[in-house]
């Protein structure tokens, strides 16, 4: 490979300026004004019937326009889902836009529109409701075959057969398996048998889900939204108006973070509905609020795991079994629970046999979606706390216990695609962590001075690089006069920096600097198709494509330049300033105005990229805790990452991913904790009471990368988004262990709990 002049180089990202300044670039900052104010009536109830809803003091408020009810909906009419994902979706078509039986606290009611916010908010306590309560399904572990049916209605339809029976609450189930997994356990020396629960956690993103709405010069519906997925929006809006897609255009400006939440068209629906009945313009902004009690957490589990060892140390087998709770809707349900085990048992590859069954199930809760991870997160948590204990039972170093069980280069992995391993340097991340967090100097525990105890804990994690064969990346480049490039996209960049890593693929590819790249994106009128920005897609898919795209521009420009100079084009050379044969040149500024201007034919290429395979970035995690003896309170003194992720394109962006990972794994092992009532109300709902960690819990995050190279991506790399959140939990909970003696296997580990085995 040539020595690379802007792709794994810490360029600053395009939008760094403006986002430090405080320009307005979010979807509120681009509300044109005025429009009307949308707000959302939500029930009560955990499970309810409406059997009467009364506006007419409502619409009695001064400035209301409309308010909208379970009467404006057909409530037979073809139902939708509003997660984002590739057609035919995998989630099952389960929503009305406002459905006459509400399936959880929080859940529509109404949608209000008026000329201010003190309108709306004055109307909707002015509505009146008659709600027939029914009994609510809140364990998710009493879900399957309940008496009570979570989605009773005849009109709810699946396009692809996940193993799903909706009169037993049970979304999807699945089985896949090698070998006889119970005769190989049965044969082991050591094993493992424990069942873990990880609770749902919040995303915690900074902006709110915030949408604004209106009618373009064609009477088309305008959608700006906080969205990772403008074309799967455009699809969303369509099925649930029953409107053709041609008659919806989405757009996206600065995304305020999103983490997989905005992978879910949580808030699009509503104020598009609004637009396109009363064809006014208007907006809805997510309350803090709303953003804890009705939005797409991460789905709770519960996965039984058995794992069992030889006398020499090798892992024979591994069984897992994920019960998941998808809540009152199936979003993401059937997609998310598959990761949990394929992208956790396949770490280990000398395994003789393996089993991965699941189930997910409807309960009365708030509906969950896509968080970072999607899956992987829990069911590592589950593998990795296991393998530490299996190292623990076996009286053997767990560093040495992985070393000796990893997947390697070349390997095929088990529980994963059929195809050897291309690119891997975990052994190298593992044995590079080690050395970070000082593992051999410090020892798995000591006790300080001052009586407080020191520990540390280790975990692996693997994740995917976009879904094979399904998700699809595009660019389009041309050459524009002067001699800069328009680079366009259809991924989204919701604080990841991929307009910047992407620009640098093309400014790597063009021989030109980062500046003479500007880049669009997303806008489903402008943008080539893309999927969007979710299973750690955009490096590895989307950026191939725009590598292929500026390869195919460059050929262009050296042909032109060729016929220019009247020269054979093989015999031509492109340094990015001007095409070269011999002693004689032309400049890029002249080929472009050649191009655009007297030839009349721009420089312009489009590519699409699908990929059939997902090579996985790897990490080692590794943490060193404090424990207080009588308080319980831990404190992450050191937290240590190493990653395999390819190529790092720019390796600020990836070191800063990392971080952040980190601390939201961190924030799911310690302090995140979503709890209800018995009535089902989401207690954590600000975040005074969802605590997730800042900057100042944690004293130091360390962040490290082992590359390697991947050929089938863009200058060797591969995804980093979504592994770095993996290895905080189990890592935390071997800690927690090496520090008390008792091990915790549910999510997250309080102070108080630690206290209370610290005492015993």
């Amino acid at each position: 490979m040539k020595d690379l002049k802007i792709v794994n180089k810490p360029v600053r990202k395009k939008d760094a300026m403006q986002l430090l300044t405080g320009k307005p670039v979010y979807t509120d900052d681009l509300v044109r004004e005025p429009c009307l104010i949308v707000k959302l009536l939500r029930s009560p109830h955990a499970n309810a019937i409406v059997k009467d809803i009364d506006i007419s003091e409502a619409m009695k408020v001064e400035g209301m326009e409309a308010i909208f009810t379970y009467k404006d909906i057909d409530q037979e009419g073809e139902r939708y889902t509003t997660a984002g994902s590739t057609y035919p979706e995998l989630s099952p078509y389960d929503r009305l836009i406002i459905d006459r039986h509400v399936r959880h606290v929080g859940d529509i009611v109404a949608i209000a529109a008026g000329k201010s916010e003190k309108a709306v908010d004055q109307a909707l306590k002015k509505v009146r409701v008659e709600y027939e309560v029914l009994d609510a399904v809140l364990d998710f572990k009493t879900a399957l075959d309940n008496e009570t049916i979570i989605h009773p209605e005849d009109n709810w339809k699946a396009l692809v057969d996940t193993g799903g029976n909706v009169k037993r609450n049970l979304v999807s189930s699945n089985v896949s398996k090698k070998g006889d997994i119970d005769e190989v356990l049965s044969r082991c020396k050591y094993v493992i048998d424990r069942t873990y629960h990880t609770k749902a956690t919040q995303q915690c993103y900074m902006e709110p889900f915030s949408t604004y709405c209106e009618l373009d010069p064609y009477g088309r519906l305008h959608i700006i939204s906080s969205t990772q997925i403008v074309f799967h929006v455009r699809h969303i809006v369509a099925n649930a108006l029953h409107i053709q897609k041609s008659q919806i255009r989405v757009t996206k400006p600065r995304v305020g973070g999103g983490f997989g939440a905005k992978q879910t068209a949580v808030c699009e629906v509503y104020p598009a509905f609004v637009t396109y009945k009363l064809k006014k313009p208007c907006k809805l902004i997510y309350s803090r609020k709303e953003c804890f009690i009705a939005s797409s957490p991460r789905h709770e589990m519960e996965m039984h795991v058995r794992i069992g060892a030889d006398e020499n140390g090798i892992i024979k087998g591994i069984d897992l079994h994920t019960l998941s709770n998808t809540g009152a809707y199936g979003e993401h349900g059937p997609t998310t629970v598959d990761l949990s085990g394929h992208k956790s048992i396949p770490l280990y590859g000398k395994q003789e046999a393996y089993r991965f069954s699941s189930e997910v199930v409807y309960t009365n809760r708030m509906s969950s979606g896509a968080y970072r991870g999607f899956g992987a997160t829990q069911g590592l948590f589950a593998v990795e706390s296991a393998v530490n204990e299996l190292a623990d039972l076996m009286k053997i170093d767990p560093i040495q216990l992985r070393l000796n069980n990893i997947v390697k280069q070349g390997d095929v992995m088990p529980a994963y695609f059929n195809e050897p391993l291309t690119s891997c340097t975990l052994d190298k991340c593992l044995l590079r962590a080690k050395e970070l967090i000082g593992w051999k100097e410090k020892g798995q525990r000591r006790v300080l001075e001052n009586g407080k105890i020191r520990s540390l804990g280790v975990a692996l994690a693997m994740q995917g690089s976009g879904i094979s064969s399904v998700d699809v990346g595009s660019a389009t480049l041309s050459l524009n006069e002067g001699g800069f490039y328009s680079l366009t996209i259809g991924a989204a960049d919701m604080g990841t920096g991929c307009d910047t890593t992407l620009s640098q693929i093309a400014a790597e590819v063009l021989d030109c600097g980062l500046d003479q790249i500007q880049v669009f994106g997303a806008d489903t009128d402008i943008s080539p198709y893309d999927s969007g920005s979710y299973a750690s897609s955009t490096a590895y898919v989307t950026g191939k494509a725009v590598e292929r795209c500026a390869l195919k521009l460059r050929d262009d420009i050296i042909a032109l330049g060729a016929e220019m100079l009247e020269a054979d084009k093989a015999l031509c050379d492109f340094d990015g300033e001007k095409v070269c044969f011999e002693d004689k040149e032309v400049s890029l500024v002249d080929i472009a105005y050649k191009a655009m201007v007297f030839n009349n034919e721009a420089l312009k290429e489009t590519v699409s990229h699908s990929s059939k395979t997902s090579p996985p970035p790897f990490m080692a995690g590794a943490c060193e805790l404090e424990i207080d003896p009588d308080t319980g309170e831990v404190k992450v003194i050191e937290y240590v990452g190493v990653v395999d992720c390819g190529t790092p394109l720019n390796p600020n962006l990836t070191s800063i991913q990392a971080e952040g990972g980190i601390l939201q794994g961190i924030g799911m092992a310690l302090s995140e904790d979503i709890t209800y009532t018995a009535k089902g109300s989401v207690l954590q709902n600000s975040f005074m009471e969802y605590k997730i960690p800042s900057r100042m819990d944690v004293e130091k995050i360390t962040v490290d990368f082992k590359p390697s190279y991947e050929n089938l991506g863009p200058f060797g790399a591969k995804s980093i988004g979504e592994v770095v959140i993996n290895t905080p939990s189990p890592a935390i909970q071997e800690a927690v262990y090496q520090a008390c003696g008792k091990r915790f296997y549910e999510l997250p580990i309080k102070a108080e709990d630690i206290a209370m085995a610290l005492k015993k």
